[in-house]
């Protein structure tokens, strides 16, 4: 057998910081579950927006919004058929950039987009 007490040793020291106090869970009310979700079920509305806004993970603003639409309690909003939305037709231009602005976006397309891709851009610009 060998010798390990006279053997020289490596120790390691570990520091910890103390563990932060964690933050209390907020309580919300049902009222207040029930007003953020029928936030989200309005047409182009944009659920972690609304979350981030509210002070809500958007996991769980999303979580609430399965359990009401699961139970039946609420459901979606249907656009009124009178409320259609429309757009321009989109043509090449002899400039090879377009420029459309939308309140304070500027959307900037050249003359090679496809007017269906330049629809799908507008209306995402329009929902935010």
């Amino acid at each position: 057998m060998s010798d390990t007490v006279n053997q020289p040793r490596a120790f390691e020291i570990l520091t910890a910081e103390p563990v932060k106090k964690r933050r209390k869970p907020r309580d919300w009310s049902d009222d207040e579950k029930a007003r953020l979700v029928a936030e989200t079920l309005l047409p182009g509305a944009n659920v972690s927006g609304i979350a981030r806004s509210a002070g809500v993970d958007p996991s769980q603003l999303y979580g609430w919004r399965r359990k009401a639409l699961s139970s039946g309690a609420v459901t979606p909003l249907q656009e009124a058929t009178g409320n259609e939305v429309r757009f321009a037709r989109v043509e090449p231009v002899a400039n090879p950039v377009v420029e459309i602005v939308i309140g304070d976006i500027v959307v900037r397309a050249g003359g090679d987009v496809s007017p269906e891709h330049l629809a799908k851009v507008l209306r995402a610009v329009r929902l935010t």
